[in-house]
């Protein structure tokens, strides 16, 4: 029998764990996070997104970091389990018939959220049907608006045949899944019979409906010309659209939820006053982003937790009391998962990096904003520092996506950059960074290094993981980090007006990290290791205590859920 659920949550990518790629990064590994902290907080949650049976792809790089993609295959039936339910959508004309995978997100008391992803590999449908839901984020606009049905409309259905009928919200984690609103829209319509929408059947989905939007990015807001909505979107559906606005000029993924949404937010306060600038008049609300405690705390540092903090795991501002933690112990156990991460380093790269020299870590999507390659444009000054302060060793990671051309090519130049400081210092780049390699960086570096260009950085969270550890960051003042950087306590700033405007330059930038790293924070690590342990005492208990899903989740209960 079911557990009552009241809140359905639809997300294009649930990120789980690395043996099931059904995530690119952030977005994802996100969702899998909040799941978890709704499963620990026993919330009445069900979530949808797509089964993506051939992953995003896995990443292969020639000697000179030119990528090439591969299908990242994984057998679904070891993972998932197949439900009975049957749904099915309308496609340029088309019935596409669906099925839904089960996954439960097991919390830490027993409490589990089921997980459905939806499939349409069946006999049922045409042969490039089956295929619409290999590949995340594959394709066209065309495989990507047919997605996105799959994901709105057939999440909405699928949930009706899996008998979930006590449903109250349905939160949208960013604007793929905008089309669950115009379902339900028009549920109402065809239940009565009706074709055109009144002001009352607006208000009542409205009442249903949260939206996060998670990039101030234009990129990021998925639009698709009327034509081709017109011709891919069943009719009625079309007319519905049409009768909101919605198809005036363009299907903007973004404004169709904004305008079916009751509650809006932003990822982060900065994002929070971005976003009310880039939606003029609509209000957004910020609720900052978190990680999953147990999930990305390393061992080591979950056996300290487990000592001096033993409530860490069902409360996770216990966390604010990491002080009592005694330097030479948090010393050791961060200096076991930077072994652990070194071993696995020089395993797969060849080279030998050295646990006992400063680490930076930079591990990101290779997007244009992030600048991955900013750190790198000086190679002559990195020496230098190396050289004057004991030494740096630096390790990289990241995709870049299939079709972004200016993204691939920052991969070469850090390919470039890694010949370019050898033999003086060494940069490691790993291959196919996913759950499992990101849970040793945040771990195993002495820093995390990020670098946005402001204001584009809507959060961010590899940074909050890296605090959970003990890692302090030196970043950008944009996304999480304006709230979470407290200088020489927490880390360090890159910038120094408060708003991050002062860093978009980027020659001037990459001078305040080499000034940072050769003045303050090298000489800290090799000459006054105490202060640096304190900081990094600080990085747990100010920012691991605050940045986690268990405090966002919270806030979507009381903000958003159960309003």
């Amino acid at each position: 029998m079911h557990h009552p659920r009241r809140i359905a949550y639809f997300c294009m990518e649930v990120g789980y764990q690395a043996s099931m790629p059904t995530y690119t990064g952030g977005l994802g590994i996100l969702a899998g996070d909040t799941l978890r902290s709704a499963a620990d907080l026993h919330l009445p949650v069900v979530a949808v997104t797509l089964l993506h049976r051939k992953g995003y792809f896995r990443q292969v790089l020639d000697a000179w970091g030119g990528q090439s993609e591969e299908p990242e295959r994984w057998a679904v039936s070891d993972f998932l389990k197949e439900t009975s339910a049957r749904a099915t959508v309308t496609i340029e004309g088309r019935t596409v018939h669906l099925r839904a995978w089960q996954f439960d997100v097991k919390g830490h008391g027993g409490f589990h959220v089921p997980v459905y992803f939806l499939d349409s590999a069946l006999d049922e449908n045409a042969e490039a049907d089956r295929t619409l839901t290999d590949h995340l984020y594959g394709g066209d606009t065309r495989y990507r608006l047919c997605q996105e049905i799959i994901l709105g409309v057939g999440g909405v259905r699928i949930l009706r045949a899996l008998g979930w009928r006590t449903l109250e919200r349905y939160h949208m984690n960013e604007g793929h899944a905008a089309l669950l609103a115009a379902e339900l829209l028009d549920e109402r319509l065809r239940a009565e019979n009706r074709h055109d929408p009144s002001p009352n059947d607006l208000e009542a989905v409205r009442k249903q409906c949260i939206f996060t939007t998670h990039t101030p990015v234009p990129a990021g807001h998925d639009e698709f010309p009327p034509e081709q909505a017109a011709t891919i979107i069943e009719p009625r559906l079309c007319h519905v659209l049409g009768r909101i606005g919605c198809l005036d000029g363009s299907l903007n993924m973004t404004h169709l939820a904004l305008k079916l949404s009751s509650y809006v937010n932003a990822v982060s306060r900065r994002h929070g006053e971005v976003s009310r600038k880039m939606f003029a008049g609509q209000h957004v609300d910020s609720i900052t982003n978190g990680v999953h405690a147990r999930t990305w705390v390393s061992p080591r540092i979950a056996e300290l937790f487990d000592r001096y903090l033993p409530l860490w795991r069902e409360e996770t501002f216990t966390l604010r009391q990491a002080m009592r933690i005694p330097n030479h112990e948090l010393w050791g156990a961060h200096v076991h998962a930077k072994i652990l991460l070194l071993d696995y380093v020089n395993r797969t790269t060849g080279l030998v990096l050295d646990p006992q020299v400063f680490t930076i870590g930079f591990a990101r999507r290779m997007a244009a904003y992030k600048r991955a390659d900013l750190f790198l444009d000086d190679v002559a000054r990195l020496k230098q520092i190396h050289g004057v302060t004991g030494g740096i060793q630096i390790i990289y990671a990241g995709k870049a996506h299939p079709r972004d051309t200016g993204a691939k090519e920052i991969l070469r130049h850090v390919f470039r950059a890694r010949e370019a400081l050898l033999p003086d210092v060494k940069l490691a780049f790993l291959t196919n960074y996913d759950m499992h390699v990101a849970s040793r960086l945040v771990s195993g570096v002495d820093l995390w290094l990020n670098t946005p260009e402001p204001p584009m950085e809507a959060s961010g969270t590899s940074g909050m993981k890296a605090a959970m550890n003990g890692v302090p960051s030196l970043s950008v003042l944009d996304g999480w980090w304006v709230e979470g950087c407290i200088e020489n306590v927490t880390g360090w700033a890159i910038g120094r007006d408060g708003d991050g405007r002062d860093a978009v330059d980027r020659g001037a930038t990459a001078e305040m990290i080499y000034d940072k790293l050769e003045h303050v924070i090298l000489p800290m690590y090799y000459h006054d290791r105490d202060r640096f342990i304190d900081i990094m005492r600080h990085a747990i208990a100010v920012n691991g205590s605050y940045f986690s899903t268990q405090r966002m989740v919270h806030q979507y209960a009381t903000r958003a859920y159960f309003r």
